[in-house]
């Protein structure tokens, strides 16, 4: 329960920030967060999306070696 609350709260977060630099910042936590809960699939799915969305920001590089570290999990 205590998770899904964490959960909804990061979503409702990502939802109401504006600028993509800060969409790009909350979906990387959010990815940190999913890693902290063992859930590798749905944090991988999260620093692809980074990588194709903000290829420009320094989340994406954040991310790419974040996909790097996760091969095989």
């Amino acid at each position: 329960m205590k998770r899904l609350i964490l959960i909804l709260l990061l979503v409702i977060m990502l939802a109401f920030s504006s600028c993509s630099g800060k969409k790009a910042q909350d979906t990387y936590e959010t990815a940190q967060f999913e890693e902290l809960q063992k859930n590798f699939v749905h944090a991988k799915k999260l620093y692809q999306e980074i990588v194709a969305k903000y290829p420009q920001s320094e989340y994406a590089a954040k991310a790419s070696e974040r996909l790097k570290a996760l091969e095989g999990k």
